[in-house]
């Protein structure tokens, strides 16, 4: 189930496969359930896996229309948790940078001097090499350019904390990679979450009370280690057709025009 902005869930069921395809207008629990209750029982009994964010509402759907279907939550929306708290953190430092800067602007200016801010080897200076970071702690290091190779070395020496929180967001995705089985995902994110409480961040701290609370779900992923990359895709598709017509104002004539060019 997907959720572009102001459409509602996209629901891919094909009869053969056990999947259902359908696009929801609105989000809301109760209009959902009684859409989905139309299609025979048999047929939604057929649905192995249910693919899902985090939120109740989606569980709830899942649970009262498709009881027989395994939940499973989606491996990228867990990674995504772990990557905006490791933004957020690299974020703090930027602010911090940037007010460090601006009392030194003040304080030249006090003394009827010039400020020129001190530069790292790259060329960088600590407020542009905090922005510039953004992009290659998306990335796994044998991804990097050498310039981002230049650049992260940088930034783990100024900010030993980033780099603790980037290693932590690639042992996640590492987790997600190469564990086997269920009880081999289990154990790796059990050292996982020690890992997390010796660092003592806060934005990972809420990470780990969210995986527990939906550890059954995400813990499922690892059965199949089936995807929702499908329906993700279609999702960047809709998306981008909105964004083509700057937003929606007729929505039942915008599905209609997304059934007839997608389906």
């Amino acid at each position: 189930m997907v959720f572009p902005e102001n459409i509602g869930p996209y629901l891919s069921i094909d009869e053969k496969k056990g999947s259902i395809v359908g696009i929801f207008s609105g989000t809301k629990v109760e209009p959902i359930i009684n859409q989905l209750l139309k299609i025979p029982g048999s047929k939604r009994a057929k649905v192995k896996e249910i693919f899902l964010d985090m939120a109740n509402s989606m569980k709830t759907i899942a649970q009262k229309c498709f009881p027989k279907a395994m939940q499973v939550t989606d491996r990228f929306h867990v990674q995504k948790l772990a990557l905006e708290a490791l933004q957020d953190i690299r974020i703090n430092h930027r602010w911090d940078a940037i007010d460090l800067e601006n009392e030194q602007i003040k304080q030249a200016r006090l003394k009827g001097k010039s400020f020129k801010p001190q530069e790292f080897d790259n060329g960088d200076t600590r407020k542009l090499l905090l922005a510039r970071s953004r992009y290659l702690l998306y990335k796994a290091p044998n991804n990097w350019t050498e310039n981002q190779h230049a650049r992260a070395k940088i930034l783990f020496d100024e900010y030993p904390d980033i780099k603790t929180a980037f290693n932590l967001v690639q042992g996640l995705r590492t987790i997600f990679n190469t564990s086997t089985s269920i009880e081999v995902a289990y154990t790796k994110l059990a050292h996982w979450y020690n890992d997390v409480e010796k660092t003592g961040f806060k934005a990972f701290g809420t990470i780990v009370n969210t995986i527990t609370i939906n550890y059954r779900s995400i813990l499922n992923y690892f059965i199949n280690r089936s995807i929702n990359a499908s329906a993700e895709s279609f999702n960047a598709k809709i998306k981008a057709f909105r964004a083509q017509f700057r937003g929606v104002k007729n929505v039942e004539f915008f599905l209609f025009r997304l059934t007839t060019i997608f389906a």
